[in-house]
């Protein structure tokens, strides 16, 4: 038993390492395809006025007259020694902002997951509770909205009719934290949550559906049934109860995207979030920001994988035994 423990460990482990190093090798190969680099960008058309001896020196400054392998490697050697890079954009180190952007996001993800799981689950439960009835047709109206309104549009939608209907426009007047002013920081979370939880919810649905459905064919639900179980108390811990792993698995990844997909969000509602961190990065050919801040994301992606594995094995011990 503990040899097969220790095999998985060593699998997960492996399989994280594996999965980290293709991301780096990936951004920094996509960065480098992008025409222009970080002199370019910061000097626009006055870098085809540089002479040769400048443009040799500013390369140098930047570390691009060095072959791309050893720009590569330098770069993660420096990474695990805490050194991210350096923001000439924002005058910080890459590790600063990173330390700022992430908990900015991480806010915003779990507001949209929870009202994500507060319209998916609920409505899942009722589509699934009378197939082919009009509460049926409705979730899926809702799950079909969800998944082919593109989230820039109802963002921009919501942010206008919000400001110019009600005069509502918490995030105009620049981003405060939520130790800072928590109704404030709640306000402007408000609307992003929104867009992105509406987006959510439509996957949340389809399974949360699928899974209940699933689970209400078994013997045991019309067994419960027929010993008298309460109707409420019978579709929410038997049927539910036993729903939960693919419930959760969804979740999980949907948490595991926003970390990093919200930034069309972040920038439409001004959020400084890490993904608008990415943004404003490759907008400047910053090569340290992008590439350090995604080899973290995805770091992220695979800590939330790893808590839903061990999450959906707690809830069931099927799996565990697996």
């Amino acid at each position: 038993m503990r040899s097969l423990v220790r095999n998985r460990v060593v699998r997960r482990v492996a399989g994280t390492v594996g999965t980290l190093f293709g991301v780096a090798v990936f951004v920094f190969v996509m960065l480098r395809a992008i025409p222009g680099n970080q002199i370019t960008a910061n000097l626009g058309t006055e870098a085809a006025a540089l002479t040769p001896a400048q443009q040799q020196a500013l390369e140098r400054y930047y570390g691009l007259d060095q072959p791309l392998v050893t720009q590569f490697f330098s770069w993660l050697g420096n990474m695990f020694t805490g050194n991210f890079g350096y923001s000439a954009r924002a005058q910080q180190s890459v590790l600063d902002l990173t330390l700022q952007s992430l908990p900015v996001t991480f806010e915003l993800a779990v507001f949209s997951i929870v009202l994500a799981l507060l319209i998916g689950v609920p409505l899942g439960m009722l589509a699934a509770s009378r197939t082919n009835s009009a509460r049926d047709a409705a979730g899926q109206v809702v799950s079909l909205a969800g998944l082919s309104i593109p989230a820039f549009l109802l963002a921009t939608t919501l942010l206008s009719v919000f400001a110019a209907s009600f005069g509502f426009n918490p995030n105009g007047q620049g981003f405060v934290s939520l130790f800072e002013d928590p109704l404030l920081n709640l306000q402007q979370m408000f609307m992003p949550s929104l867009v992105l939880g509406f987006g959510i919810a439509a996957p949340i649905l389809r399974t949360t559906r699928t899974a209940v459905l699933e689970v209400r064919s078994n013997d045991f639900v019309r067994t419960a049934r027929a010993k008298g179980v309460p109707e409420r108390r019978l579709q929410v811990r038997h049927v539910l109860g036993n729903a939960l792993v693919p419930i959760v698995t969804m979740t999980g990844l949907q948490f595991g995207y926003l970390l990093g997909g919200a930034v069309v969000v972040e920038q439409i509602f001004s959020v400084p979030g890490i993904g608008r961190q990415v943004l404003l990065g490759i907008q400047q050919k910053e090569y340290a920001v992008v590439q350090s801040t995604v080899l973290v994301i995805a770091l992220a992606f695979v800590i939330v994988n790893l808590l839903t594995d061990v999450l959906y094995r707690i809830i069931d011990p099927r799996v565990r035994a697996s």
